[in-house]
């Protein structure tokens, strides 16, 4: 590769990068749904360039609007280009201040293109003798490369010099302009000479020289030998206007009178107030960490550069430590008298079962903070105030209903709390919370993520103070004066946010209804649930990984049969060349890297036709079901309940629905045998029974009722099976002639289009033909036309909002649904048809689970506990002697956790296990 002097003149091809980023993958957008991903590209390699050259004098160049002086010689120039598209118009404005805010210049000049203020910059340099490094993916610059101008591509690593241009093209750099006038450039429409190719321009350049040349020398080309030699001196001369005009075109002016020069265009200094605002926007989260760490450096091309101190975004510095009692006094006074003040908990784990409290932190206005250790134990700690009597201090105040406290993701502090009897109350938010429901298409609402986001403040880590991997320290080993301001921070922060976040809520008042009359509530049963957990049969889920095992073997054994030879199941690379070179099975997909793909879904579609590919699928499934469940559960059980505990995540998914972990209760299998077997071991105590209740085909009510179909709203009316009468209606037989064949494709049908499937789609699930699966879809919306006009309404409706809405006013966000690129506009149409039906069905069981949590705290002690909420099910332990009384009271407040235009069903199982309940 060439060599690049040190402190190279670096000229920039904004324009060039500009085009390859936007088209380019990832294609980001920021949680406004505004596109990012050029921008992101064209800075990531600004950055690049700036840490591996450290130039002191730079210029990004972009071409400016309008026409150039090639368009008024040649009006058919760069004509058959679209126009930008909206998508990146939208990003260059943003574009041109972070460059500005990086100290980096910016020269757009009028009539000429980027590559002419490029050339000349790099003319006037290399005269000078200053090296000069052009950075472009453009070939035609190679026209520019001297002694002392080298191209460096930073998307291919590829650097040019006067040498690799000759092994690169088969040409010199004095050639270059003669190589593009005689083949021409269908991108810029530059015509050539008409049947000359790469090929052939190289052998005539080689074999005589420059194009001046050829024309002295016509004679000589048919001795070249190349191809069409013999009838290429007619050709051109017919057509030597042509290459003439192509030769000026593409020739690069070198001589644009410009106002700036080298010794101008020095890098300037970062402004980083205008960057963290600009990253902020843009949701550049880890460029943003940095300039608030100030690792950037002060100089925007300089990486040696001294740098300034950052000023924190927020002041820690005013943060009081809490050891004596007088100032315990104090604090407790002014949390009383505060209107409303955060609250945070330091704890040993981050599993809620196991964490033992550390020390509290407090904020009563931005600043204003303090922590109160009770228990940090290392060598050397101060003397502390003892934990029960703080406790006991403070529990008036957290129980107070009275007294407004926020917190961020309370349910973890909530959980911690009640194992030392503290029911803290008066919780009116939650700053995770207040994130999530304002948009829950961002996928990052911890607190950190959070203070970037929207404080433009770097929080002290975790790992700052504790450190990483398997010597971070638990925080009672942390040290006070490294643990105090981070715990105080925490709560300044906390505040901070809610002060922010809250009137973005406010202003949509069905978004601060969702909040207050669901979210929150929700918090605090979901703390309940968890700390209930669930009884599990450890002896029998022993007994299943046995099986399991044994199964597992088998299946190997049985792969290693059909392949003739043994390998390694779990190994892509092993399983690739034997499906594809050895049995040469067809490839479906491949993976980004070209290789052949041996995904899920491919393995499901070769398994239709090959034995290989199914006996994998089960081998990995029985495998999963063995190392997450079987394995993992009897390890879970806590020591201290003997039950498992599982985590529900309130701001994970975008349309609102629960996820758990540890374990993950939400992907045991129902529908094969061994993901029953595994719900037989979820089993009641002594005395009592597993209820297990679930909506019937809810999101297909909601449908009803969202598209306002008369023959689904009479069908759900009149207490037909929908299925049954979708297919009758479909096939057009009678209610009662309906086959078992007909209702599982009318159910597939049903299921489909509410995810918002094609006709392709539906053909691949029920194995039959595109055209029959759309004629099954065509007779489908003629039967229940509502369903149409509700799936077209919401399309346009999301098109012109960027967002849909569930019947309570969750908003789905969709950064795609105005996307060029065509698989990510259909996605993003899915997901608006199918959003409101899902999410309502969230929010339903959502509002279930708090109407029933209140009905139990009602009911005789220990006779029932919600111990598990599964998709659209919520299971109990319901003491025998209950079961008669409680079951339908239990169905009854499901049914009417929300009114719809069709009955809501709820169906209840019970029995000894979750599996016999189910």
């Amino acid at each position: 590769m060439a060599q690049i002097p040190e402190n190279p003149f670096v000229l920039v091809d904004g324009s060039s990068y500009l085009y390859r980023a936007f088209y380019a993958p990832p294609h980001l957008t920021n949680s406004a749904g505004e596109p990012t991903g050029a921008v992101y590209g064209v800075i990531n390699m600004l950055r690049s360039l700036i840490n591996q050259f450290s130039p002191s004098h730079i210029a990004v160049v972009f071409d400016a609007k309008g026409k150039t002086f090639r368009d008024d010689m040649f009006p058919e120039y760069k004509a058959q280009r679209p126009s930008m598209p909206d998508d990146l118009r939208s990003q260059v404005a943003p574009l041109y201040e972070i460059i500005e805010a990086l100290g980096l210049p910016i020269i757009v000049h009028e009539g000429v293109e980027a590559d002419d203020v490029i050339g000349t910059l790099a003319r006037q340099a290399s005269a000078q003798g200053i090296a000069t490094l052009i950075s472009t993916g453009d070939k035609d610059m190679a026209q520019l490369v001297d002694e002392h101008v080298t191209l460096i591509n930073t998307m291919t690593d590829t650097v040019l010099d006067p040498a690799g241009v000759t092994e690169k093209f088969g040409i010199g750099p004095e050639l270059i302009i003669d190589y593009l006038a005689l083949m021409g450039d269908k991108v810029d429409n530059i015509p050539g000479v008409p049947g000359v190719g790469e090929k052939t321009a190289i052998a005539m350049l080689q074999g005589i020289g420059s194009m001046d040349e050829i024309y002295q020398r016509l004679d000589d080309l048919a001795g070249l030998g190349f191809r069409g030699s013999k009838s290429m001196a007619k050709k051109m001369t017919e057509h030597e206007d042509s290459a003439r005009m192509s030769y000026t075109l593409a020739t690069i002016k070198t001589d644009v009178e410009l106002s700036q020069a080298y010794p101008d265009l020095k890098a300037g200094d970062i402004n980083r107030d205008k960057l963290v605002e600009l990253y902020g926007k843009m949701e550049f989260k880890r460029w943003l960490a940095e300039v608030l760490d100030n690792q950037a450096g002060s100089k925007g091309a300089s990486a040696t550069a001294v740098a300034e101190p950052v000023a924190s975004a927020i002041d820690t510095s005013a943060y009081e430590v809490i050891l004596e009692q007088p100032q315990l006094d104090a604090w407790l006074d002014k949390l009383r008298q505060a209107e409303l003040f955060s609250f945070d908990t330091e704890t040993t784990s981050v599993n809620y079962m196991q964490a033992e409290l550390v020390g509290f932190s407090f904020a009563i206005a931005p600043g204003e903070a303090a922590y109160l250790p009770v228990a940090h134990d290392y060598p050397g700690a101060p003397e502390q105030l003892a934990l029960d009597d703080v406790l006991a201090q403070l529990k008036p105040l957290l129980e107070d209903e009275s007294q407004a406290k926020v917190l961020q993701n309370v349910k973890y502090d909530a959980s911690v709390l009640a194992r030392y009897d503290v029911q803290i109350a008066g919780v009116t938010h939650d700053t995770m919370l207040e994130s999530y429901v304002f948009n829950s298409v961002s996928n990052r609402h911890d607190m950190d993520s959070l203070a970037l986001k929207y404080l433009g403040h770097k929080a002290i880590s975790f790992e700052d103070v504790a450190g990483k991997g398997a010597k971070q320290l638990t925080f009672n080993q942390v040290p006070l004066e490294t643990a105090a301001p981070y715990a105080a921070e925490d709560a300044d922060v906390t505040l901070q946010l809610h002060q922010t976040l809250w009137p973005k809520l406010t202003e949509q008042s069905r978004l601060k209804e969702l909040f207050d009359t669901v979210e929150m509530p929700l918090a605090k049963v979901l703390s309940e649930i968890e700390r209930t957990g669930v009884l599990i049969d450890s002896d029998l889920l022993k007994q299943q990984s046995h099986s399991l095992g044994e199964a597992i073997i088998e299946l190997e054994k049985k792969a290693h049969d059909i392949a003739e030879q043994p390998f390694n199941l779990g190994s892509p690379k092993q399983l690739q060349e034997i499906l594809f070179e050895k049995m040469k099975l067809p490839v479906v997909k491949k993976t980004p890297k070209g290789a052949p793909s041996t995904a899920e879904e491919v393995l499901q579609e070769l398994a239709l036709d090959y034995p290989l590919p199914a006996v994998i699928l089960e081998y990995r499934s029985l495998s999963k079901l063995k190392s997450t469940y079987t394995d993992k559960l009897p390890k879970m059980v806590d020591a201290n309940t003997g039950r498992v505990h599982t985590s529900y995540h309130q701001a994970v998914t975008a349309t609102g629905r629960l996820s758990s972990s540890d374990p993950n209760l939400q992907n045991i299998p129902i529908r094969n045998e061994q993901g029953r077997k595994i719900r037989e071991a979820f089993i009641a105590p002594a005395g009592s029974k597993v209820v297990a209740i679930d909506y019937s085909q809810i999101e297909l009510r909601i449908m009803a009722h969202l598209s306002q179909d008369k023959g689904l709203l009479e069908a759900f009316s009149a207490g037909k099976d929908i299925h049954q009468a979708t297919a009758a209606e479909v096939f057009e037989v009678p209610l009662e002639a309906v086959t078992s064949e007909q209702r599982r494709r009318a159910k597939a049908i049903n299921f489909g289009l509410i995810y918002g499937m094609s006709a392709f789609g539906l053909a691949k699930q029920l194995g039959i033909g595109r055209a029959e699966a759309q004629q099954y879809m065509d007779l489908y919306f003629e039967r229940y036309p509502g369903v149409l006009t509700y799936m077209e309404t919401t399309r346009a409706n999301a098109l012109e909002d960027g967002f849909v809405e569930t019947l309570l006013g969750r908003r789905l966000h969709l950064p795609d649904i105005k996307a060029r690129n065509a698989m990510r506009k259909k996605a993003a149409e899915r997901a608006a048809i199918n959003a409101p039906m899902q999410g309502t069905a969230a929010d339903i069981i959502k509002l279930a689970m708090i109407n029933v949590a209140d009905w139990i705290a009602q009911q005789e002690a220990g006779s029932i506990r919600m111990i598990m909420q599964v998709h659209d099910e919520l299971v109990f332990e319901i003491a025998e002697d209950k079961l008669e009384s409680y079951v339908p009271q239990l169905q009854q407040l499901m049914e009417q956790a929300m009114t719809l235009d069709v009955p809501l069903i709820a169906e209840a199982g019970t029995g000894d296990n979750w599996n016999q309940a189910h």
